[in-house]
């Protein structure tokens, strides 16, 4: 590779690792004269890249945004954690699979075989959660949402199924298991709600800025977790309890998701696990299909008679409660 070159590739890494160099740092870390980073930098702005220049006691230069995307140089940690991020884009709900799918092969195509060869060796299978995958959202909408999230402007939007247009102060914009959600402050109800992006048609144009609230316990992954467990936003279960089962921990470690499993024998163990209601709770630990003692509380012991009485009615044909 010519010298020049390979010092126009060096100098356009630097720019990219930081906002703005000093004139003469640059010209020290590539062991040239100003006058010759001066040349560089002007060859960089015939190749289209948006170097700026800034003054002061310490001038120098700056690697801006331009009007268009102009080549780009990745160090090898860089590259291969692109080309993961790419790989697993389907996993988050976009609809952004064919256009991930086209920028990874782009970013392998310039790959040196060493990086190719890590970044192939990455098998990712994406497995729905539900009966049927969760519908794509479009990029444009989740674009929209973020941007009236970033300006704080209150944002007019319908919500399938049919109900009156909403009125929300738009928070944050929230990925989970395959979903895209929303977090706002209703401002008609008076209380924060999560919507699902796919289910909104955004109205134009928003409305007034205003002064950001702070989310319910002031973290917004515990905040949307709790809703979804039915809490109000700590991120604990409403209903936690604890029973002790005739089946090894390691069993049931493998079917506890988000609960505590101890082990106390070889066939035996203790199970530490919230849910959204009492009776779920109980219905939760008979899928283990084992002996169970309720430690505690009481309100979990009475679940599961509430529940022994309904399937005995249900075994013996019984209708009603």
């Amino acid at each position: 590779m010519p010298k020049t070159s390979a010092r126009l590739l060096s100098l356009l890494s630097l720019l990219q690792a930081r906002r703005d160099w000093p004139g003469a740092l640059l010209a020290e870390r590539l062991g040239v004269s100003p006058r010759t980073v001066r040349r560089d930098v002007d060859r960089l702005r015939e190749l289209g890249y948006p170097v700026a220049a800034f003054k002061g006691p310490d001038g120098g230069y700056r690697l801006d945004a331009g009007t268009r995307l102009p080549p780009l140089l990745f160090d090898d940690e860089q590259a291969v954690a692109l080309a993961v991020a790419l790989r697993t884009a389907a996993t988050t709900g976009a609809a952004i699979r064919e256009d991930a799918a086209r920028a990874l092969a782009t970013v392998r195509q310039v790959m040196p075989a060493r990086l190719r060869h890590r970044v192939d060796t990455l098998r990712v299978t994406t497995v729905e959660p539900g009966a049927r995958p969760h519908p794509p959202v479009d990029g444009a909408l989740l674009m929209t949402l973020s941007a009236a999230v970033h300006a704080g402007e209150v944002l007019r939007f319908d919500y399938a199924p049919a109900s009156p247009p909403r009125r929300v102060e738009p928070h944050h914009l929230v990925s989970r298991g395959g979903r895209w959600y929303l977090v706002a402050f209703d401002l008609d109800r008076a209380d924060w709600r999560v919507f699902r992006a796919d289910r909104i048609t955004p109205r134009s144009p928003t409305g007034p800025r205003f002064t950001p609230r702070e989310v319910p316990g002031g973290d917004v992954a515990a905040f949307v977790t709790g809703r979804f467990r039915g809490a109000d936003g700590s991120g604990e279960w409403p209903c936690r309890g604890e029973v002790i089962l005739d089946l090894p921990a390691a069993t049931v470690s493998r079917h506890a998701h988000d609960a505590v499993v101890e082990e106390l024998g070889p066939d035996r163990c203790r199970l530490v696990l919230g849910s959204w209601s009492w009776t779920a709770l109980a219905a939760g630990v008979g899928r283990f299909d084992a002996a169970v003692e309720v430690v505690g509380p009481q309100e979990l012991k009475d679940a599961f008679a509430l529940l022994a009485h309904r399937y005995a009615r249900a075994a013996a044909g019984t209708p009603g409660a």
